[in-house]
């Protein structure tokens, strides 16, 4: 994939980096804030770094003028349409998906619905019923599902809170919880893959070498991602060539049928049948340098100032119309 470098008159205006926030994966996204920072300014962009931690008047005075948002941010209150829709009722333009796809890509049971709709193998799964008897629930499920099961919350990113379930008193206990709406998926064993996207014109697209994560116990978690548990990794995924036609295949039709918008990462998992199983969409993936869709994009021979030149230029596209 060919990515000529920016033009000195694509960004004349400075670049609102929007980084941070409030949510469970604010120091992830600090760091790649400040990666994304840094790059676009040695490439000549001119860019004012942003937190979004709750003070409106910061934002405010960092758009004022700027010709683009590059958000590198994830979780709550970023990856789920909120900030998209501001920025729209602002006039903003910004990187990445627009609100829809932002919105129905966070809650995980949406987005599964929708891309199950489009013919993409998602795991059998059901959501967690708000109920004082949690152990009457956790029954239901393993009889809906049988055990073991992963538990997940609805509406996070980067595998927070992810957790197997081995038996029904295990999951009663995760149930019990009435902070967090959960929900449960039957359990697959296999490699957990990565699958990165890039969409390069009108209804085409490009897909990245696809990278497996290797981790002792077979879960690719939160502490797996944050590189504060042991994983492996390998770029190209060690699997048939005929499952990886398969996932990147299946990785354009759920990008597609989410309405996603410039790049797009997809989690899932290859069963030790050889079945690809679609967990999960990252609208807005880590940007660091060494993140996921970084090394993809490197196995592929493109550098990380060509992936951010490639985001930055999504954020031409006028995304009113697509939502």
């Amino acid at each position: 994939m060919h990515i000529p470098p920016l033009a000195p008159g694509e960004f004349t205006s400075s670049v609102a980096v929007i980084t941070g926030g409030w949510s469970l994966e604010r120091d992830r996204s600090l760091l790649s804030g400040r990666t994304v920072n840094d790059a676009l300014t040695s490439m000549g962009v001119k860019t004012i770094l942003v937190d979004l931690d709750g003070r409106p008047e910061a934002l405010l005075a960092a758009l004022d003028g700027a010709q683009a948002a590059f958000l590198a941010i994830a979780g709550r209150g970023a990856e789920d349409g909120r900030v998209q829709g501001m920025l729209e009722t602002l006039g903003v333009s910004y990187t990445g998906s627009g609100v829809l796809a932002s919105a129905v890509g966070m809650n995980k049971h949406a987005a599964k619905t929708v891309v199950s709709a489009a013919g993409v193998r998602v795991p059998r799964g059901v959501r967690g019923e708000a109920t004082a008897d949690a152990e009457r629930e956790a029954a239901r499920i393993a009889g809906l599902l049988g055990m073991p099961v992963m538990v997940k919350p609805v509406g996070e990113g980067g595998s927070i809170g992810l957790q197997l379930a081995r038996t029904t008193a295990e999951l009663a206990s995760l149930l019990a919880s009435p902070d967090v709406e959960l929900m449960a998926e039957a359990f697959h064993t296999g490699r957990s893959v990565s699958v990165g996207v890039l969409e390069t014109g009108p209804d085409t697209f490009h897909v990245l070498p696809p990278l497996e994560a290797e981790t002792p116990n077979g879960l690719y978690s939160y502490a797996a991602k944050r590189g504060t548990a042991e994983c492996a990794y390998h770029c190209p995924a060690r699997v048939r060539p005929e499952t990886m036609r398969e996932l990147k295949e299946q990785a354009v039709v759920a990008h597609r049928a989410l309405r996603c918008h410039s790049y797009s990462r997809h989690d899932v998992i290859v069963t030790d049948a050889a079945e690809v199983i679609w967990l999960e969409v990252n609208t807005l993936p880590g940007l660091s340098r060494s993140g996921n869709l970084a090394l993809m994009a490197y196995e592929d021979g493109i550098s990380y100032e060509q992936l951010l030149t490639h985001i930055l230029r999504g954020s031409l596209t006028n995304r009113r119309a697509q939502s």
